[in-house]
């Protein structure tokens, strides 16, 4: 890429002497990591370190002066050749970008896999000011090292970096042009600069002593098209003149309250294990108090290193805060207070549906109250469909995602994998690499990594056969014909043996005609063909007759109820046709 690589003592905010380290080949690249030619030897051989002898406390950063109004993606560049940093957690510290963290416990080891191995981590942002008059001026861009608040969750308590590129990208214009300078210099002006500017070009070294910034020109557009698709965006608004917690989102106040770690303590007794209401990947789930008490709030504390991560994370604050809907839960608020990553949501007095089905001693559920459960999931679903600002892909739609509050009404939750786009687009699908939870997802998402708005439709509809039949998608244990659900089911009602699927504590009180509708929208729902299923809006529609069918005669349920003739059959649910426009192009992220 022709890049000319600098030394960081111009841009490095405080030089300590203790922080200059230098590492001895040879490197190990892994072509599935960093390729050879991703930087120059010299670069991951090089790196500012904390010194870790060093007790003082104090950020290792860096300012970069750059034009507002932009998206940027900040490359950085590790490679530990320490001896002593061999393992996992030996040395892991934090990532301030613009400060917004990045990265709450950035471990090079855990990203590269050994030592002496280059590792390259690239983040997106945008440069932003509400201010118009303020969109021409300069701004600066800040990447920050830090160690963990809590030492013991690192053998060194030391940070590392060995280089920085920064990319400009260009706006919905195509355009890279900076703002014209705020004071036009006259020719003598100019004539004067002139030596001053030859003179720095002096100072430039390829052999880059600390961590290095790289300017990208001449090739930089044409390589844009092909990086978008590589890195894994981090979306973080820049306000000028405001004022930022530290390590906290930059969230609109007055649509997700900031909790301090503090709060978070107090309201779960310091997260005693007394308050555990739900465990998963992510971490716990606590019950706690908040305003002295007055409001009962569900409490989720991701857990270090958690699969959900800091991009789930960040991703659900972004969403939740942004949506308002019956069947949505709603969104308190947050802490992000160093290594924590915590969500305060309204308390959830029922639980999950799927302690209603299987797995809990709670009593079943009667078959009207399962009906008026999945309409009030598929009406939350709807909205984030085709309701809200923008298209939104929930991704993970299961039985433990629909909560249920004292009423018994459904709330779709856990938004942390769902995805975003315009609307307006021919577009069908965005390419993204496969997430969610095995049982449920969608086999065209899952094979060909297409993720459209049937993929929700698909999971929904093995959440219809789990309240049918009150067992899990999956079960490994036993006879391979059974282990699943969507295939036994299918197999099951090809034959016209649905009924034998049905949970015996719903014996009796489903009628023939309600079965066959909802076994139909079911198997609707679960077409290999995605264009083939219906919308959620069709699902809506569906379960709504399907209630009306419930509420019918008693005496015409299934295993002791005459069939009604053939010429007294109400009309069955129609072929669902696609939707062509209904499905949304994402930008993919992954």
């Amino acid at each position: 890429m022709y890049r000319s690589w600098e030394p960081d003592a111009d841009y490095i905010e405080k030089q300590y002497p203790s922080s200059i380290s230098f590492g001895y080949p040879p490197l190990k690249f892994n072509s599935n990591i960093t390729r050879d030619y991703t930087a120059p030897s010299l670069v991951y051989l090089s790196a500012r370190s904390y010194g870790m002898r060093e007790t003082k406390n104090y950020n290792v950063t860096w300012r970069f002066e750059v034009d507002s109004q932009f998206t940027y993606m900040v490359s950085l560049h590790f490679c530990e050749y320490a001896p002593q940093i061999k393992r996992y957690t030996d040395r892991s510290f934090q990532i301030f970008i613009s400060e917004l963290l990045a990265e709450d416990c950035a471990d090079v080891i855990g990203w590269s896999g050994g030592n002496h191995v280059p590792v390259r981590r690239d983040y997106v942002f945008q440069l932003l000011s509400d201010d118009p008059g303020q969109s021409s001026k300069k701004v600066n861009i800040s990447i920050k090292l830090q160690r963990l608040p809590n030492a013991e969750l690192t053998n060194y308590h030391d940070v590392i970096l060995n280089g920085i590129e920064i990319f400009k990208i260009s706006d919905a214009t195509n355009n890279l042009a900076g703002p014209n300078p705020e004071h036009v210099r006259t020719s003598t002006q100019e004539s004067q600069k002139l030596p001053q500017s030859s003179k720095h070009s002096k100072k430039k070294i390829i052999t880059v002593i600390v961590a290095v910034i790289a300017v990208s020109c001449l090739v930089l557009t044409s390589v844009i098209g092909i990086i978008i698709f590589s890195w894994r965006r981090r979306s973080f608004d820049y306000r000028e003149g405001t004022t930022k917690k530290e390590g906290s989102s930059s969230l609109p106040s007055h649509l997700c309250r900031y909790f301090t770690i503090a709060e978070i303590r107090a309201a779960t007794n310091n997260f005693d294990d007394v308050f555990i209401i739900g465990v998963g990947g992510f971490g716990n789930v606590y019950k706690g108090y908040i305003d002295e008490g007055a409001t009962p709030v569900a409490i989720k504390r991701l857990k270090p290193g958690s699969q959900q991560g800091i991009n789930e994370f960040l991703n659900e604050i972004d969403m939740l805060s942004q949506l308002r809907h019956l069947h949505l839960v709603s969104l308190i608020g947050y802490c992000n207070d160093g290594v924590e990553m915590i969500l305060v949501y309204d308390f959830m007095q029922r639980g999950t549906l799927l302690e209603y089905l299987y797995g809990s001693d709670n009593k079943p559920l009667l078959w009207k109250q399962r009906l008026e459960i999945l309409l009030g999931t598929a009406r939350g679903l709807h909205y984030l469909h085709a309701g809200a600002k923008h298209n939104i892909i929930h991704r993970d739609v299961k039985s433990t995602n629909i909560l249920l509050d004292e009423k018994w009404v459904a709330k779709v939750s856990d938004f942390g994998l769902s995805k975003v786009g315009p609307t307006g687009t021919s577009q069908t699908h965005v390419s993204t690499m496969v997430k969610g939870s095995l049982g449920y997802l969608d086999p065209e998402y899952y094979k060909r990594q297409r993720l459209t708005l049937k993929s929700d439709v698909y999971s929904f509809g093995v959440v219809l056969l789990e309240v049918l039949c009150a067992r899990p998608p999956l079960i490994r244990h036993v006879d391979k014909h059974k282990a699943s659900l969507v295939d036994w089911v299918r197999k099951l009602n090809d034959q016209g043996k649905l009924d034998q699927t049905v949970d015996i504590f719903l014996k009796g009180s489903i009628t023939p005609e309600c079965l066959k509708w909802y076994g139909q929208l079911a198997m609707s729902c679960l077409h290999d063909d995605g264009n083939q299923r219906p919308s959620m809006n069709d699902v809506v529609g569906a379960l709504e007759f399907a209630m009306q069918l419930a509420e019918g005669d008693k005496d015409n349920s299934f295993g002791g109820a005459q069939q009604k003739e053939k010429g007294e059959e109400r009309p069955l649910i129609p072929q669902f046709t696609s939707d062509e426009g209904s499905d949304v192009l994402f930008t993919s992220d992954e």
